[in-house]
């Protein structure tokens, strides 16, 4: 009788330590990825209460939630010579957990590295102002090359972002200075195109004055009014042109 209990009390053990060891719960964000005798299984298991045949059977969950990485920063020689430190942030998620565990020994370590290469190589194509002004080019561009790499591994980049660009002190003083310039030289082009407007309505206005004679006299009387509203000692009488030629020829004739 002892010796049954015994047995009994064995094979209760070895049966709770195969059900602990064979049963799994997956997460809504998961799934379990399937070694049998080391071959892995064409289907992962998805969300759930989960059973596996333990020994035979391992089971490895995979999460396919977005996770995020932080490239370090690189020191970068852009297409124009100038020597930048730039970091970025990628988005990416597992969309096939058995090439993520098969293909690449830690996809999240690997992911990182080709990260880091394709931000020095991308951003070495482009200038410093587009990498200033034009972050949108560049962020596509990365997101492409970096999607591109990882599809064999069941991986998604869904976003790659450069966080910042440090620029050397020297060269931003020589930013700050053609900033400047660009200023001096569009506010001269807008004076420019001040003055060629006035000078076009102030021939327009001449010409409506030199067919109606009349109406420089009008111009004299407005104006003359409007210099006695003000408070001023000070009175312009303006005298036309005409009047003075023609006192000057009268007096050339009695000469």
């Amino acid at each position: 009788m002892d010796s049954t209990l015994i047995v009994f009390a064995f094979c209760v053990v070895i049966f709770l330590i195969w059900f602990m060891n064979s049963v799994y719960v997956i997460k809504e964000w998961e799934r379990g990825v399937v070694l049998r005798l080391g071959r892995m299984q064409p289907d992962a298991k998805p969300a759930g209460l989960r059973i596996v045949v333990w020994p035979i059977d391992k089971l490895t969950r995979i999460s396919l939630r977005v996770d995020t990485i932080e490239v370090p920063p690189q020191d970068i020689i852009t297409r124009d010579n100038v020597s930048v430190r730039v970091n970025a942030v990628c988005y990416f998620r597992v969309v096939d957990a058995n090439r993520a565990l098969s293909q690449v020994t830690n996809y999240l370590y690997a992911t990182s590295q080709l990260g880091q290469t394709n931000l020095r190589s991308v951003l070495g194509q482009f200038e410093l102002d587009e990498i200033l002004s034009d972050r949108e080019k560049v962020n596509s561009k990365l997101q492409l090359i970096l999607d591109q790499d990882t599809e064999p591994w069941g991986i998604k980049v869904t976003k790659v972002e450069v966080k910042q660009v440090d620029i050397p002190e020297n060269m931003q003083r020589a930013i700050a200075r053609q900033a400047e310039a660009e200023r001096e030289r569009r506010a001269k082009i807008i004076h420019a195109d001040g003055e060629f407007q006035a000078s076009a309505k102030l021939a327009e206005a001449a010409g409506v004055l030199a067919k109606e004679p009349a109406a420089i006299q009008l111009r004299y009387l407005q104006t003359l009014m409007e210099i006695g509203t003000e408070k001023n000692t000070t009175i312009v009488f303006p005298l036309p042109i005409d009047i003075i030629s023609q006192w000057m020829k009268t007096g050339a004739a009695n000469k």
